[in-house]
C-alpha cells in the first residue's frame, strides 16, 4: 500500500514538472512571437495593453514595488560607500532611438548644470548611429559610454548559439567605444551567458520590478559579484529606482513621488540608488508631451531635490566606478567560493549568487509593449 502511494504522489510530481516546463516553454515561444510581430503593431495599441496590464500588477505588487524591504539588508561587512557617504547614486540613460540620440546634449546639460554626471548606453547595430563626435563631447565632459544590448529586438537570448554569434559584436563595440559595462534591451538576461562579454559590469537586473517582461529581481539595492566558471566574473549592478518609462508613461504619474520615495527608503539603507531615464520619454518642449513622452521638469525636480535634501551625504558615481570600487574594495578583502550554492543565509555575504540565475526558460510577465 505504501508503495502504491508512493508512485501515485511521484507520479503527481512528474505531471507537475511537466506541466510547468510545458508552460514555462510556451510563454517563451509566445515572448518570441510578440517580438517578430512587434513592428507591426500600431505603438498606441502596445501602449493601451501595457498600461491596463500594468494597472493590474501595480494593485498585486503593492507590497513588493517599489520598496521591496528584503532588498535592503546590508551584506555582511560591507565596507561602506566613499567617503563614509550614507548611499550612492548612479545616473544612466538607455538611449533607443534616433530621438533619443537628438535630445542627448539637452540632457546633459542638464544634469551638468546640476553637478552631476551619467552613463549613456548605446545600440551598437540597431536603428541609429551614434557620431564620434557626440561620443566624443560626452567623454570630454565626465560622461561614460555604455553598450546597450546588440540590436534591441528582444531576440539577444532566443538561443546561446545567436547570443555568442551577437557577444562577438558586442565585445567589438565595447573595445571600440572603451566602455566596460553592458546592459541587456528589455532588461530580458542570461546572467551565466553575459559571461562571455569583456565587461567589468553588468547592469541588466534590478531589486524589483514586476513590470519588466523578466520580473525576477535580484531582491538587492547593493552591488553584487558573478563569478564565471574560469574564476573570472563581473560586478552587477541592479537598478534600484523605477524606470522613468514605467512610471510616467506606463502608470502616468504626475510627479516624481516615487522616485523620492524609493530613494529616501534606499538612504536609510545605505545601498545604492540606480536610475534609468530615457532621453527618447523625454519632452523638453514645453508643449503638450505625446503618447510616449513625459516632461522633463520631472527629472530635473528629482535631481534638485537630490542637491537640496541630500547634499554631501551621498556618492555621485557612475557605474564604471561604483564596479571599480566593488573590486577594489570588497573583492580585495573578501575570498569567493567560486561554485559556492546560493542559500537564503548567504544573501549577506559577499560570496552569495542570485538565489537562481534568471535565463530565458523562466516564466516572464509578458512583452514588453510599451514604444
Amino acid at each position: 500500500m505504501n508503495a502504491l502511494k508512493h508512485i501515485i504522489l511521484s507520479l503527481r510530481h512528474v505531471n507537475w514538472v511537466l506541466f510547468t516546463a510545458m508552460a514555462g516553454m510556451t510563454w517563451v515561444l509566445l515572448v518570441r512571437v510578440y517580438y517578430n510581430l512587434k513592428p507591426l503593431i500600431p505603438v498606441w495599441v502596445r501602449l493601451f495593453l501595457r498600461r491596463v496590464r500594468a494597472w493590474q500588477k501595480r494593485r498585486a505588487f503593492a507590497d513588493s514595488w517599489p520598496i521591496l524591504d528584503s532588498a535592503g539588508v546590508t551584506p555582511d561587512g560591507w565596507p561602506g560607500w566613499p567617503e563614509k557617504k550614507a548611499f550612492s547614486l548612479v545616473l544612466t540613460h538607455d538611449v533607443e532611438t534616433q530621438i533619443g540620440v537628438d535630445r542627448i546634449r539637452q540632457l546633459a546639460e542638464i544634469e551638468m548644470s546640476l553637478g552631476f554626471r551619467s552613463c549613456f548606453n548605446f545600440i551598437p547595430e540597431g536603428p541609429y548611429q551614434v557620431s564620434p563626435n557626440l561620443m566624443q563631447w560626452l567623454t570630454d565632459r565626465g560622461f561614460e559610454i555604455g553598450v546597450h544590448d546588440h540590436r534591441h529586438d528582444g531576440k539577444l537570448f532566443h538561443s546561446r548559439a545567436r547570443f555568442t554569434a551577437s557577444a562577438k559584436r558586442i565585445n567589438h563595440f565595447l573595445k571600440k567605444w572603451k566602455s566596460v559595462g553592458f546592459r541587456s534591451g528589455f532588461m530580458i538576461r542570461n546572467l551565466a551567458w553575459i559571461q562571455e562579454l569583456e565587461i567589468q559590469y553588468d547592469s541588466s537586473t534590478f531589486d524589483t520590478d514586476p513590470f519588466e517582461p523578466q520580473p525576477t529581481g535580484a531582491n538587492t539595492i547593493f552591488p553584487f559579484w558573478v563569478p564565471g566558471i574560469d574564476g573570472g566574473g563581473y560586478v552587477e549592478l541592479p537598478y534600484t529606482l523605477a524606470q522613468d518609462s514605467t512610471v510616467f508613461v506606463i502608470l502616468r504619474e504626475r510627479s516624481d513621488e516615487i522616485w523620492r520615495q524609493k530613494l529616501r527608503w534606499i538612504a536609510s539603507r545605505g545601498g545604492m540608488a540606480m536610475i534609468n531615464v530615457h532621453p527618447d520619454y523625454l519632452n523638453f518642449g514645453g508643449g503638450r508631451p505625446a503618447q510616449c513622452e513625459y516632461p522633463v521638469a520631472h527629472y530635473q525636480a528629482f535631481l534638485a531635490s537630490v542637491c537640496e535634501t541630500y547634499r554631501d551625504q551621498y556618492w555621485p558615481a557612475l557605474p564604471k566606478e561604483v564596479a571599480s570600487f566593488y573590486r577594489e574594495k570588497v573583492l580585495g578583502n573578501t575570498t569567493l567560493l567560486e561554485g559556492q550554492p546560493s542559500t537564503e543565509g548567504s544573501r549577506k555575504s559577499f560570496q552569495w549568487q542570485l538565489p537562481a540565475v534568471p535565463t530565458t526558460t523562466n516564466r516572464v510577465a509578458g512583452p514588453v509593449v510599451g514604444a
